[in-house]
């Protein structure tokens, strides 16, 4: 069974950084791919940044330039590291993964965590 757990969310001012992690917990032989994602009241879900296994980050237009994702793979964990918070980036924020499990590789969400940017 596998568990993607996110940190992080929470009030913050425009112009303020907040930064999210996800773990990862359960039979995990190795994570290839791991993604944010935000999904705000009456929109789609979007994807917010993506990073491979190979250490390849791909970004949503809108956050170039004041996110920033990344991965430490010894303790199956990634970041968000939000900067310069708009109030357009409030959100619930999803972590997923694909995951190797035993001889099974799967899509694995987390439950999500409310980032909100007002004053």
């Amino acid at each position: 069974h596998v568990q993607l757990v996110e940190f992080g969310g929470g009030l913050v001012q425009p112009g303020g950084s907040l930064r999210l992690s996800c773990a990862a917990s359960g039979c995990i032989f190795s994570i290839y791919d791991w993604g944010w994602y935000r999904q705000a009241p009456g929109k789609q879900r979007e994807l917010v940044a993506r990073i491979l296994g190979g250490g390849s980050t791909t970004y949503a237009d809108s956050v170039k330039g004041r996110f920033t994702i990344s991965r430490d793979n010894a303790k199956n964990t990634m970041y968000l590291q939000m900067n310069s918070l708009r109030p357009e980036d409030s959100a619930v924020y999803y972590c997923h993964a694909v995951i190797l499990n035993g001889p099974m590789m799967g899509d694995y969400w987390g439950q999500g965590t409310q980032v909100t940017v007002s004053s």
